[in-house]
């Protein structure tokens, strides 16, 4: 059996007709599964995670973008979180039977069938890119929609890998890649101070001297009257949720600042929670067969 992940992020957080509309897209080709979704709308976006055979994921993230293209907006578009377009970015994720080869391939045939049939500029990135500079998402998405609306026409170097070099005029650009699983995983903070916000995603991500596997960058969210620090670990085996929140603490307690709360967007591999759990319970030789329904699913 071959099992691909899916997890593409949509422009449109607050409308929950349209991102109905997106996931019937998904469920309309067949063998695939819908895991979760996930609105936000404060960021303005929504996380959808589906699963099913690498031709059968395919085909539901090109309906999935497409659907998108027509229901989003980007002109109209207001959100915190960074973006380039209405379906702002397709990650493909190896599972099960599926190696990360296989996976960039299936992104390449995604990002050329969107660029070609939606004209839409596609971005590769991660392991599926074509340059080093867009392995990171962060650069594709420099200036947001509204900067890359002013470059991609003028510029060489933001030239897309597939379409045209031109935005859509409602749904912008989209990256898609390949990637290991991630987790999306956000501390909030009781402050208004969005500068403290910013200065802890500093310390904590990589490219400023943080930890290898954390992306990070700080966010206000009005409707609470905090602010957030928004991550995403791209390898929670090497940077584990724990030592990036212990960080976070440490940081907000010099400027006198205490933690509201976390929360993890989208779905986690249970053996990131164990970690967790083992090192603040301080468990002593437990092994993650002890999880109950780990046992039960090596039995069935």
């Amino acid at each position: 059996m071959k099992i691909v992940e899916c997890v593409p992020n949509f422009s449109e957080g607050r409308r929950k007709e349209v991102v109905d509309a997106i996931v019937s897209e998904i469920l309309s080709v067949e063998g695939v599964r819908l895991l979760d979704r996930e609105m936000d709308p404060d960021h303005n976006r929504s996380v959808i995670t589906f699963i099913g055979g690498p031709e059968g994921v395919k085909e539901a993230a090109f309906r999935a973008t497409k659907k998108a293209a027509e229901l989003i907006d980007m002109n109209k578009h207001r959100g915190e979180h960074p973006r380039i377009g209405a379906t702002d970015v397709i990650p493909f994720v190896p599972i099960e039977g599926v190696s990360m080869e296989e996976c960039v391939e299936i992104a390449r045939d995604v990002g050329r069938r969107i660029g070609e049939e939606l004209q839409i500029p596609v971005y590769l990135y991660e392991e599926a890119a074509t340059r080093p500079d867009r392995r990171d998402l962060a650069n594709i998405r420099r200036g947001q929609y509204e900067g890359l609306k002013e470059e991609i026409e003028t510029n060489p170097e933001r030239k897309p890998d597939f379409g045209p070099a031109k935005m859509h005029p409602t749904a912008g650009a989209t990256a898609v890649g390949a990637r290991m699983p991630l987790i999306a995983f956000n501390v909030n903070l009781r402050t208004t101070d969005i500068e403290i916000a910013k200065k802890i995603a500093r310390a904590v991500r990589f490219r400023n001297g943080g930890f290898r596997y954390v992306k990070a960058m700080g966010f206000e969210i009005k409707e609470r009257g905090m602010v957030q620090v928004s991550m995403n670990l791209t390898n929670y085996e090497k940077t584990p949720i724990y030592r990036v929140f212990e960080l976070i603490k440490a940081e907000a307690e010099r400027y006198g600042v205490a933690i509201a709360g976390s929360e993890i967007i989208g779905l986690v591999p249970m053996r990131a929670l164990v970690d967790v759990a083992s090192f603040y319970l301080r468990l002593e030789g437990f092994d993650p067969s002890q999880v109950l329904e780990s046992k039960i699913r090596e039995v069935l």
